[in-house]
């Protein structure tokens, strides 16, 4: 069994890292053998699509991974071959950070064919989590429906390997000092009785979904 969590934050022990750390230990937790790749995305020098079409050539290139020889080249033919991919990242301006994207982009397309229905000819189809950390309540994300936004590269997600699970953290702790910030528009003592009373909630359901992809993927493999 093979799973990569993919982090799409700059920062790299935050509210992502937190959550994508919890679901690593509750999929040791369910089994503890399997093999977990860890990917920092702002680590990585990398462009989105080149629109450069090398796999969607006839011939030997077609259907392949991305054709791109850069920090992604590797990794991106590691995923051929893994069951669990797991996404997470803050929410900026109401979407995934632009690396992610990016991410994304290079991922996916190589099996999204122009063929009838543009099917998928991805090798494998993965179990896929999307983890989002955002500084807006569960009420402004309802207002803004922020559920369209992240939809969107989720249905494309879906259709070319599996559809993801969403796993959304709301009113994060933005800051370590927030007096050195200029922030009007919320009270940190607030925010910080909010991360007190639930992150260690969120941390939990970031732990139970590990542990239900890994006993989905036990169960996958025995039928």
């Amino acid at each position: 069994m093979k799973i990569v969590l993919v982090n799409g934050s700059p920062r790299m022990k935050k509210n992502t890292a937190a959550m994508l750390e919890n679901f690593k230990n509750g999929v040791l937790s369910v089994c503890p053998e399997v093999e977990i790749k860890e990917v920092n995305l702002y680590r990585l020098n990398y462009t989105g699509c080149r629109s450069c079409f090398a796999c969607k050539l006839k011939g030997k290139t077609y259907g392949k991974p991305c054709a791109v020889k850069d920090d992604l080249h590797d990794i991106l033919a590691d995923i051929t071959d893994v069951d669990g991919i797991v996404l997470g990242s803050p929410i900026y301006f109401g979407e995934i950070t632009g690396q992610l994207k990016s991410f994304i982009e290079r991922m996916i397309f190589p099996y999204f064919t122009y063929e009838q229905g543009y099917r998928s000819i991805a090798p494998k189809h993965p179990l896929v989590s999307m983890i989002y950390t955002m500084n807006v309540t569960e009420e402004m994300y309802n207002q803004l429906n922020y559920d369209a936004a992240l939809s969107n590269m989720e249905n494309f997600i879906g259709h070319t390997f599996s559809a993801p699970k969403r796993l959304c953290v709301f009113n994060t702790y933005q800051f370590d000092n927030y007096d050195r910030y200029v922030v009007e528009c919320f009270s940190e003592p607030n925010k910080a009785e909010y991360r007190q009373k639930h992150f260690p909630e969120d941390c939990q359901r970031a732990f139970n979904e590990g542990a239900s992809m890994a006993e989905q993927l036990i169960r996958k493999d025995k039928a």
